[in-house]
């Protein structure tokens, strides 16, 4: 068997989750795990955890599911080894914020968090009141003075901008700014809410 982890939109109706279930289990699959990412506007985005005899029927499965009315595929992505549950995920972050105590380890631990639970392309920590960068991470981190401009420009409301590939958390008590980047798939608001969490407790 296969793992892999495919994100779903569907009618937010009884049945419609069932109906995806069954899709995967015609093509000899089986689901393991599920996570609702979001919901709204009467659709919700599902990410299953999805087990296949070969891989090969990846596009099979995708053919399937545009069978369902309504329904639509966003992503599939192998699982790969690092694949975790979001939710014990999310508490081994908390546990380590609260183990640590100096500010800059404080934002060192957010930065890997929101890269560990989003699987985002960059993540940093930015200081609003001296423009600066505290901490970051990803192959594609922008400079310091872009970093600080985007937050700047996408919080100038007092809101964050809800641009699909980034989001951005208020961490408390700090005056910083938790921004990740996420290109090849929109963060939604599930991921943005597990974000603020993380904010919360900075």
């Amino acid at each position: 068997m296969t793992a892999f982890v495919l994100r779903v939109w569907l009618p937010d109706r009884p049945g419609a989750l069932g109906l995806v279930a069954s899709r995967v289990g015609a093509v000899g699959g089986d689901v393991v795990g599920i996570d609702i990412i979001d919901r709204g506007a009467g659709r919700a985005v599902d990410e299953l955890l999805i087990n296949l005899p070969d891989e090969s029927l990846v596009d099979l499965l995708v053919s399937e599911i545009h069978e369902i009315d309504g329904a639509d595929v966003e992503d599939v992505r192998p699982a790969g080894r690092d694949h975790e549950d979001l939710a014990v995920a999310a508490l081994q972050v908390a546990a380590e914020l609260a183990a640590v105590e100096s500010p800059a380890q404080r934002a060192c631990v957010l930065v890997g968090g929101a890269m560990r639970l989003l699987h985002a392309d960059w993540a940093a920590v930015v200081d609003t009141g001296s423009a600066s960068l505290l901490c970051g991470d990803g192959d594609e981190l922008p400079n310091e003075a872009w970093l600080s401009g985007f937050v700047l420009g996408a919080t100038a409301d007092g809101d964050a901008a809800e641009l699909d590939e980034f989001a951005i958390a208020e961490v408390a008590d700090h005056g910083w700014k938790l921004v990740v980047c996420r290109s090849r798939l929109p963060v939604r608001g599930r991921e943005r809410a597990m974000l603020d969490g993380m904010g919360a407790l900075g």
